[in-house]
């Protein structure tokens, strides 16, 4: 992994905006009547301009204050018809103020507010509309192409790029064009010195002392995931598309390509993703209930063929107060009605694992899915979808729908990246699309991942959605310590939490077990507290009036010195989870306020966990 580390500092000039508009800046008119140039604001720092050139090509340019996040990049779409990457005349524009209040089932919050301008750019070209959307935030930009015309429409390709300034710092997420699982770890370097390739999103790149993440939102069936390819000649990002056309009619509107950009902490607490995904299609979300849960597939490959195996699972999430266990690959429909039943006397629910082909027809999905809620199943992890494409996409749609209709909830396993959906469809729970603890199972000759590895995932794969790292694996082959280890339980967002170790592991450890039974997989708020990508991360989230900690690391011993400014007013007791001497997990406990400071030491790869609980 590189680590070379962009040095270069600017000062951010404040833009202050009265109202979210979205206002021509001038409209310069050449020889041909076709140039213009419009500057899009709205309230906070980001700025961006949309020009029109002398050859009717689209380009769009970022700001974060006086900073150039994004040098002009060109926009564009070709469809088997019409290429309107140029030769666009402009028709008009309309403007509208966007506010949106939502809520969703997981994620930094569940409770979400929208403000944003948006303004949409018609052009035409041989009698054909392209229509272009953008929408500026506080925290960030984002645009998608709408194709209004009539008919079937086959997209050959976009001429979207993304030219970030070649010093930016990035980190990009090797591509793999074969498995397209988004399982490798971050590389990390400047833009100029990146390989060229293929990298999935989301990208996130540190300009001066302003932030920003590219990712997409809102895909659905209408089209497939694309992906960044970096042109070294240019350093520039261009997007890809999965297939060789994409095909839907009548008419076209792609995914949002979105770009979030502020200071690191607005980065990471930013909403983007499901501000711009569409609205929930589960009117009725009772039964779509978040939790921890026991696995036990990673500590024993043999134990999904056992109902022995499984029962011992059940016993132990009954002990602990955990809500779920999931039973993987081998479970026989012999037993498996049994195993729920003993579960549901537990007050434990049972997720099943089913390989993504088993329900890939109609026909399968229509007798297994009620079939598998006749036996008091709550979700299903899917597996081995592999595939950004759009046939793959199409396959998502049908099991959103169906899943809901028989109140399964979901986690998908070598899949692709989440893209806003847990708003559309609030029963999905988690994804993984990560190196996760998967790749930390004890065996001969394994090394463990790099730590920067598990510094960078909160500030990239985990902002775009729930992520399912399988965390909190203490035997595992891995660089971190023990109390970084349990931190992973709050540093990592995942609606349905999956802690993967042995029975007799977590047994063994009644203080981390401790900690482990008390914390939420639900949060009312998300506050980063410090962090560098790839160096640490401290995050704050909060479940009702208590406040939980967790502090990760990457390198040499250190004292991590925090403020607890987050904090509401009056005194509050905290219990820290950190690295004794010995390197076993100790807990001190200490009277605090949003005016303290807490000092941790935290050995090489350490971090803590900690709770917050109001006493005044």
């Amino acid at each position: 992994m590189r680590t070379a580390r962009s040095k270069v500092t600017r000062a951010v000039a404040a833009l202050a905006c009265a109202a979210a508009v979205l206002v021509p800046l001038r409209a310069a008119a050449a020889s041909d009547g076709r140039a213009q140039d419009w500057r899009l604001t709205g309230k906070g720092q980001v700025s961006g301009e949309l020009k029109l050139n002398n050859e009717g090509a689209l380009t769009l340019a970022a700001r974060h204050g006086s900073t150039t996040v994004l040098r002009p990049s060109s926009l564009g779409i070709r469809t088997a018809e019409t290429d309107f990457s140029k030769g666009l005349r402009f028709a008009g524009r309309s403007d509208r103020k966007v506010h949106e209040t939502y809520p969703t089932t997981t994620g930094r919050r569940t409770h979400h507010t929208s403000d944003a301008a948006e303004s949409t750019f018609t052009f035409r070209k041989d009698g054909r509309t392209l229509k272009v959307v953008i929408r500026v935030s506080a925290d960030g930009l984002a645009y998608r192409y709408v194709l209004p015309d009539k008919g079937t429409v086959t997209v050959l390709g976009e001429s979207t790029e993304y030219a970030v300034p070649p010093s930016a710092d990035s980190f990009l997420l090797p591509y793999d064009n074969g498995r397209q699982d988004y399982e490798s770890a971050h590389d990390h370097g400047t833009v100029a010195d990146a390989e060229a390739g293929d990298y999935g999103y989301p990208s996130l790149f540190h300009i001066g002392s302003s932030w920003m993440l590219i990712e997409e939102a809102d895909l659905n069936s209408s089209y497939g995931g694309s992906r960044l390819t970096l042109d070294s000649a240019t350093d520039r990002f261009k997007l890809t598309l999965p297939d060789p056309a994409e095909v839907s009619g009548p008419g076209l509107t792609t995914p949002w390509r979105t770009m979030v950009i502020g200071d690191l902490a607005t980065v990471t607490e930013s909403d983007l993703p499901t501000d711009l995904a569409a609205p929930s299609k589960v009117a009725d979300t009772s039964w779509i209930k978040p939790g921890k849960a026991a696995w036990s597939w990673w500590s024993d490959g043999q134990s999904p063929t056992s109902l022995d195996a499984q029962k011992k699972f059940v016993d132990f999430a009954a002990r602990e107060g955990w809500e779920y266990i999931l039973v993987d690959s081998g479970w026989s429909d012999s037993w498996v009605p049994e195993l729920t039943a003993y579960a549901k006397e537990k007050g434990v629910g049972v997720w099943l694992w089913a390989r993504w082909q088993t329900i890939d027809a109609q026909s399968e999905r229509d007798r297994l899915f009620p079939l598998w809620k006749s036996w008091g199943v709550a979700g299903l992890k899917i597996d081995f979808l592999e595939s950004d494409g759009q046939d793959r996409m199409r396959w998502y749609d049908a099991v959103f729908k169906d899943s809901a209709r028989h109140k399964l909830m979901l986690n998908f396993h070598g899949a692709t990246i989440p893209r806003g959906q847990e708003r559309t469809w609030p029963q999905l729970m988690s994804t993984e699309a990560v190196k996760g603890a998967e790749g930390t199972r004890p065996k001969p000759g394994r090394q463990p991942f790099p730590a920067a590895h598990y510094t960078t995932l909160p500030f990239t794969r985990n902002l775009i959605g729930p992520m399912d790292f399988t965390p909190v694996t203490f035997t595992g082959v891995r660089p971190t310590s023990d109390a970084a280890e349990l931190a992973l339980s709050v540093v990592y967002e995942s609606g349905v939490q999956h802690f993967a170790d042995s029975v007799e592991s977590y047994e063994s450890r009644p203080l981390e077990l401790k900690f482990l039974n008390q914390v939420p997989t639900v949060w009312d708020e998300t506050k980063l507290v410090d962090g560098d990508p790839g160096d640490r991360a401290v995050l704050a989230r909060r479940s009702g009036d208590t406040w939980y900690l967790g502090a990760i690391t990457s390198g040499a011993a250190r004292t991590l010195d925090e403020p607890l400014s987050f904090l509401g007013k009056g005194g509050w007791r905290i219990e820290v989870w950190k690295d004794g001497p010995d390197g076993k997990v100790v807990t001190e406990t200490q009277e605090v306020t949003a005016a303290s400071r807490l000092k941790v030491d935290v050995p090489k790869n350490g971090g803590y966990a900690a709770k917050l609980t109001k006493t005044g």
